[in-house]
């Protein structure tokens, strides 16, 4: 079925109910990036979203939106916690895949001439690629368990990181997981893959701030002109696929049992007062604290690269700015027609946005809201935002969370195929450290979408505020 989809003002795109949808749909793009949005699936997906029992609200797609499994990537919704229903399509295969950035006391000039040995160290302490894992940190079956419950927690207090740290990851780096609710399958691929990148689109990426657009946030922050900056991009791994596969079965039995009409299969789900809901959403949960622990020991790995190329007190200066998730379903409390309603909001490639203020927030952010993390691609620039009002009232507190792939990655390989792009990077200032070269091609810049014109689209939208941009010196992939 072709949907007509109707501009609301220059940054707005209403998909009109019709058939079995419950609600609209609501796309934030401007007409440039909506022509590209067109020629994918992803629109089918937004409306297919809205068919959903319980959905409140519309189906929302960002502008870094595109085809993915069950929801569309860059897709938000938000289902009422008694007629709603959770799905594992609204999360991911990829379970709080998401990011984190630290700055160091460095300016880029300090950096600069210690770049390709800082770029060797960290290839050298995190382990990359498909299957990755550290044949020095193995867990025993009770550890893997104390870090599906605790999270972030548990590597701080396992030395990994500072306590400090805590107050700058959403949720504290901790939710309500149950590691019984675990396929032995699920825990095995867990054991061996903690403080490892993976594959794909994740990354550990040297950067360092090269425009500040609001400069009193962004000194709030500590990220000043030319300040050097570390982003990491990884997720649950191994582990957190399996979950995802585990429970796919389930809610496909769910739905027919509950009797869910279901415009596509992948949008599989279960009602979120059922049995089948609360026992996926532990796991979820558990699967997503072992992506905050993973990140937490990236993190620490990355000063300890610092540490063996700057010195010891760059490291212990190496503070997080933030650490956020992508793919996750959480309960919330939001404003719905005048009143508080208690929702699952589903964020699939999207980026929590909460407003200053917002009681999650604690003190360390509460006067200037959320920092919102914007990765763009290997060969151009990112962007770091703050939460709004607005993020609150039009999309359940929720922003973009990156460029958004435009070509898929055989056509990536096959637009690299005759080209050396660690060398193109090179002359543009930027290594690259890559376990394969299918991986550089695969993220050659020009297969994602212009991260700048979509966080211009969340801006415009009041959605999220820029505060600073960063480029890229240096990238590992995996």
């Amino acid at each position: 079925m072709d949907y007509d989809v109707e501009q609301l003002d220059e940054f707005r795109w209403r998909v009109p109910r019709r058939g079995g949808m419950r609600t609209d749909g609501l796309i934030f793009a401007n007409a440039a990036l909506m022509g590209g949005i067109r020629g994918d699936q992803a629109i089918q997906q937004v409306a297919n979203v809205a068919h959903l029992p319980g959905i409140v609200g519309p189906s929302i797609a960002m502008p870094d939106i595109h085809w993915g499994y069950g929801f569309p990537i860059g897709g938000v919704a938000a289902f009422d916690d008694h007629e709603g229903v959770v799905s594992p399509g609204g999360v991911g295969y990829d379970i709080n895949c998401g990011v984190r950035l630290l700055r160091t006391p460095l300016h880029k000039s300090e950096v600069q001439p210690h770049l390709e040995g800082l770029m060797d160290r960290l290839y050298e302490t995190i382990p990359s690629g498909v299957g990755a894992a550290r044949s020095d940190l193995i867990l025993s079956p009770k550890q893997l368990d104390r870090v599906l419950r605790d999270g972030a927690a548990w590597a701080v207090k396992e030395g990994y990181g500072v306590p400090r740290d805590l107050e700058c990851i959403e949720a504290g780096g901790a939710l309500n997981g149950e590691p019984d609710l675990l396929s032995a399958r699920a825990k095995k691929r867990g054991r061996r893959q903690l403080g490892t990148v993976g594959s794909g689109n994740h990354f550990v990426e040297v950067g360092s701030v090269s425009d500040v657009y609001d400069l009193q946030t962004a000194n709030r922050l500590g990220l000043s002109a030319g300040t050097v900056t570390v982003f990491i991009h990884s997720g649950s791994r191994g582990l957190g696929y399996q979950v995802c596969d585990d429970y796919l079965d389930r809610m496909i039995n769910a739905s027919r049992k509950y009797g869910i009409e279901l415009p596509d299969r992948q949008l599989c789900c279960a009602p979120l007062t059922s049995p089948e809901a609360k026992e996926y959403l532990g796991a979820m949960n558990a699967a997503a604290n072992y992506a905050f622990a993973n990140r937490q020991l990236m993190g620490h790995y990355v000063r300890r690269a610092l540490a063996d190329v700057l010195g010891a007190d760059v490291a212990d200066q190496a503070d997080l700015v933030y650490d956020v998730a992508h793919n996750i379903a959480k309960f919330e409390t939001h404003s719905v027609d005048g009143r508080a309603r208690r929702v699952c909001v589903h964020r699939k490639g999207a980026t929590r946005a909460f407003p200053p203020r917002h009681p999650e927030l604690g003190t360390r952010f509460h006067d200037i809201g959320q920092p919102v993390l914007i990765p763009g691609d290997m060969g151009r620039y990112s962007y770091i935002l703050v939460g709004t009002p607005g993020a609150m009232s039009q999309t359940f507190g929720s922003t973009c969370h990156g460029a958004g792939r435009q070509m898929s990655r055989t056509q990536a390989k096959k637009s690299a195929r005759d080209r050396n792009v660690p060398k193109e990077l090179a002359r543009r200032g930027i290594l690259i450290r890559a376990a394969t070269r299918r991986t550089v091609d695969e993220e050659i810049p020009e297969a994602y979408k212009d991260v700048q014109d979509v966080v211009d689209v969340v801006d415009g939208a009041g959605i999220g505020r820029k505060v600073v941009k960063l480029k890229p010196m240096g990238v590992m992939k995996g």
